[in-house]
């Protein structure tokens, strides 16, 4: 097993041990670990605290960037939905994992499992409810100041 891998699984059995998930993951770039994160969901009461979303958040606070392109995630379990857009956003373009989502739920962790199938779903059948409600017309339209801005900025 990658070393990056034996180490985002060292950390996931450590939060085990601690009153945590079995979620590690290592943030690397040009062969260096540039972040951790483990699962915190049960130290910050965040249920964004996911060890990827970590692991993401401490390596642009740390680079003062947005942009990861070019940094690889090595998580102990299959990222969920959430963890797997924010990679996607940072520009992430290569992520290994150890434990796939059917496995985890074997353990009593289907949350992505289903969150995977419901996305598969047309917008009405999804078990969250999503709602369009237009801007009424006295509204300032937010997506209107964003193209105004970035108009005058180029």
């Amino acid at each position: 097993m990658d070393s990056f891998m034996k180490r985002a699984v060292e950390l996931a059995a450590e939060n085990v041990k601690n009153g945590g998930q079995p979620f590690g993951a290592v943030l690397v770039k040009d062969s260096r670990i540039i972040s951790e994160g483990v699962n915190e969901l049960h130290k910050k009461h965040d249920i964004s605290a996911h060890a990827e979303m970590l692991a993401i958040r401490r390596a642009q606070e740390k680079l003062a960037t947005n942009n990861l392109a070019g940094y690889t995630m090595y998580a102990s379990g299959e990222p969920c939905p959430m963890c797997f857009a924010a990679m996607y956003f940072a520009g992430i373009t290569d992520a290994f994992y150890c434990v796939p989502v059917e496995e985890a739920a074997d353990a009593g962790l289907a949350t992505s499992g289903l969150i995977y199938k419901d996305l598969k779903k047309s917008k009405e059948e999804r078990t969250l409810s999503m709602i369009h409600m237009p801007l009424d017309q006295d509204q300032e339209n937010p997506l209107i100041l964003w193209k105004k801005r970035t108009k005058e900025k180029s």
